[in-house]
């Protein structure tokens, strides 16, 4: 599904967050948020599946299209567009209560979805096998979700997001708090992940940038006050080897930010 952004600005209460933001994500490809931190990144990705406003006093004004369908219009139910935009954060967030298998299917039961116990069983094992954790964990589907390594803790919270089918993966830093290895098996994972969804990753590692993405997105503050705009939108080739704004070749080039 391809994502199209349109005059979108975010706030939280006064104070102005994302500022006018226009692009379009392409559908099945890997497009990464870059720029210094405070600049919107994170609050332009809840936007895009209506976490936001969430937040008491957060706003939204813009547009927000998955394909041809409004995700701000009246009608629009934030839970289903929630079910089909899945999220992953920054730090793995198994439910401490629910087994590795319970975790996984814990979106249907959130939306109050009744599963036998055979579908239960191949959703739970179709997402396990999609986050490439499967092989290491069903000897053990009942055992804790927190019992698992960090690593395999994020890998069960994609696996949790890919249950519902979604069209679309937003990432929010998934690999900051992990280890070399873990990153790793992450970052194959979203090899694997582009050839069905469109996933938008927010990531501060240049280098983890341009090795997965196919586009990259560099965002930034103009003014004190204002919200983050898009600076710069193309390819990860483009970006990282021919930026054509100045402030893009000077974060890319560790000048600020």
């Amino acid at each position: 599904m391809t994502i199209a952004i349109e005059k979108l600005n975010a706030y939280y209460g006064e104070l102005h967050a994302v500022a006018g933001v226009n692009m379009v994500i392409p559908e099945r490809a890997v497009t990464a948020l870059i720029g210094p931190s405070g600049c919107g990144k994170s609050t332009l990705l809840r936007c895009i599946n209506r976490m936001h406003e969430i937040v008491p006093g957060a706003s939204v004004v813009g547009s927000v299209r998955l394909d041809t369908a409004d995700l701000y219009a009246p009608d629009a139910d934030p839970v289903a567009v929630r079910a089909r935009v899945g999220m992953v954060f920054q730090r793995p967030n198994p439910f401490p209560t629910m087994s590795i298998a319970e975790n996984v299917l814990a979106g249907f039961r959130l939306r109050g979805e009744r599963l036998s116990r055979s579908e239960a069983e191949t959703k739970a094992e179709q997402a396990l096998r999609s986050a490439n954790l499967w092989d290491e964990v069903k000897d053990r589907l009942k055992s804790a979700g927190t019992s698992l390594s960090g690593g395999q803790q994020q890998r069960l919270c994609i696996a949790r997001a890919l249950a519902s089918k979604p069209d679309v993966i937003l990432m929010d830093e998934p690999c900051s708090a992990l280890d070399p290895a873990s990153t790793q098996a992450i970052e194959e994972l979203l090899d694997t992940l582009r050839i069905e969804h469109t996933v938008v990753i927010v990531t501060h590692n240049l280098s983890q940038a341009a090795r997965v993405a196919d586009r990259v997105a560099f965002m930034a503050t103009i003014g004190a006050g204002d919200g983050g705009h898009l600076i710069e939108y193309g390819t990860a080739q483009q970006m990282f080897h021919d930026p054509v704004q100045p402030a893009t070749q000077d974060y890319i080039a560790g000048r600020f930010g």
